[in-house]
């Protein structure tokens, strides 16, 4: 009996749940609060650079975006309805240049592109500014570095976090055609 006993009591207190795991080192988020702050000082630092380049232009009447960038129309086609839509087809041509008018891509090295729409990469700010102009149209395009090419730079002439303008002409739009089903 008292072997049973001792049996019953070793696998009542053996029958114990597995015990949760505890981290071995606990972080306290602190590093991406700061690079929160980082990203939040650049971007007010790039927007007041941006409304500079705005007050000192006193040709043109910017528009804010929904996507954070600033633009004016150089071209506008008042009689086109239409803008471009996912899967579209976009034969389209823009520059790059710095926000003190320095050639970064004249339109001549990108040469004249075919872009279907949210389906190729391009950075942020071109791919949501080619769904607002119509065909026919010219805009010009200030674009924070988060809309650029932001941390990482192009690998080439635009340098890590820097803002810059684009100049994009969109000269035809070939709809998508959806298939009959």
């Amino acid at each position: 009996m008292r072997i049973l006993s001792l049996i019953f009591l070793i696998t009542l207190v053996g029958c114990g749940g597995p015990e949760a795991r505890r981290p071995v080192e606990v972080k306290s988020g602190s590093f991406f609060k700061q690079s929160v702050k980082r990203s939040k000082e650049l971007l007010a630092k790039e927007e007041k650079l941006m409304k500079d380049v705005m007050a000192n232009d006193s040709l043109h009447e910017y528009t804010h975006s929904a996507s954070g960038s600033w633009y004016y129309y150089d071209v506008k086609n008042e009689e086109a309805a239409y803008t471009p839509q996912p899967d579209d087809l976009v034969v389209m041509t823009y520059n790059v240049v710095g926000l003190k008018n320095d050639t970064i891509y004249s339109m001549d090295d990108i040469g004249t592109l075919t872009y279907k729409v949210d389906k190729q990469d391009l950075f942020p700010g071109l791919r949501n500014s080619v769904k607002m102009l119509k065909e026919g149209e010219t805009g010009t395009f200030l674009f924070p570095s988060s809309l650029g090419y932001g941390y990482h730079g192009d690998n080439d002439k635009i340098g890590i976090n820097v803002p810059f303008k684009v100049t994009l002409s969109i000269f035809k739009i070939e709809k998508e055609e959806k298939l009959a089903e």
